[in-house]
């Protein structure tokens, strides 16, 4: 099959490799039918040394594909099945699991290698989200479905740890995916005033029609200078670190208002953040995010997706096939994609 490998950074090479095969008998083997470029694997494009043996890493980590087979311990799926698999997949039994932490499961990991044409989906009966029969591999549906995986269900954690509600206000740092995905969770959880910090007008033109209310292209204390007076000196609510640079961080502290939330997705690309009495303690700002488990919320954001009421899909701007994954790297790199779908 082929399967798109890194080995360095800028180094993404279209490979032939064996098709996957059961190790476990909780396993499920998919044929792709839909996978991405995420943010985070361009950290790994900007920076990966290589390999002291030359060896590469599959990548991807977001995935929609047909059951092709199942080991003996997986039940109420079937083969041909399409299901979307989240990005961090888990038992969805143990106590974490059990109160929506898949991202700690016990039993659980990281998916790896779905920008292929086969892939291996570890503990898939408590991973494995069934979509509905009426949709198939040619659905229009399919691109907002598959924000599910991770995307979508990255930024709707965001708003739901923020606390976001109709009587909060909201900045959101981060004009990518996650971040415009993000501003359309803040708007589904009632906010009236949603800030987004973006500086692409084609990226931050979308995050309006998703519902952001006011757009700030500066950066630094010129941004937070600018939230502040959208918000008679106060700062918002809530801060949705979208981002995962320090910089962004700092924005946060200086924009959130006292008693308000810091809910941080991007992953952090830093170990060392202010969190003593004149950045947080003192101003009673809580400090949340983390991983988001997108299983959790795949049963809530569904039935907006499959009704039309939200089009999360939007955020895909470029479509290759595995073939044009490299190319694909290349512009989400330079900016000259948002997010690129990939159809194997």
């Amino acid at each position: 099959m082929k399967a798109n490998i890194m080995y360095a950074a800028g180094d993404v090479r279209v490979e032939e490799l064996p098709v996957p095969r059961l190790l476990e008998q909780t396993d499920v083997i998919l044929k792709v039918v839909a996978a991405c470029v995420c943010g985070s694997d361009l950290h790994p494009y900007r920076s990966m040394h290589p390999h002291e043996h030359g060896e590469g890493e599959a990548m991807g980590h977001e995935v929609i594909g047909k059951i092709e087979e199942m080991g003996s311990d997986v039940s109420g799926f079937k083969k041909g099945d399409l299901v979307v698999v989240p990005f961090a997949y888990g038992d969805n039994t143990c106590p974490f699991c059990q109160e929506g932490l898949m991202t700690s499961c016990e039993h659980g990991g990281f998916m790896t290698g779905c920008q292929a044409e086969f892939v291996r989906v570890p503990q898939a009966q408590g991973s494995m989200f069934k979509l509905p029969d009426e949709i198939d591999e040619d659905s229009p549906l399919l691109p907002s479905l598959l924000t599910l995986s991770d995307v979508y269900g990255t930024g709707y954690h965001a708003a739901v740890m923020g606390r976001v509600n109709e009587d909060t206000t909201v900045t959101v740092i981060g004009d990518g995916a996650v971040g415009l995905l993000a501003v359309l969770s803040a708007k589904k959880l009632g906010a009236k005033k949603i800030i987004l910090m973006g500086r692409h007008k084609e990226r931050t033109d979308l995050g309006i029609e998703f519902g952001a209310t006011n757009v700030i292209s500066e950066r630094g204390e010129e941004g937070v200078a600018k939230v502040r007076d959208l918000t008679n000196g106060e700062g918002t609510h809530v801060v949705l670190e979208c981002v995962g640079l320090k910089p962004a961080y700092d924005m946060s502290v200086g924009i959130v208002r006292s008693g308000g939330v810091i809910s941080r997705v991007g992953v952090p690309q830093y170990d060392e953040a202010a969190v003593g009495f004149e950045s947080l303690f003192g101003r009673n700002i809580t400090l949340t995010g983390g991983p988001a488990p997108t299983r959790a919320y795949m049963e809530e954001l569904l039935p907006d997706i499959l009704d039309g009421a939200v089009k999360p899909g939007r955020v895909f701007d470029v479509t290759v096939d595995l073939d044009g994954v490299p190319e694909g790297y290349r512009a989400m790199n330079n900016r000259e994609a948002l997010k690129v779908l990939i159809r194997p």
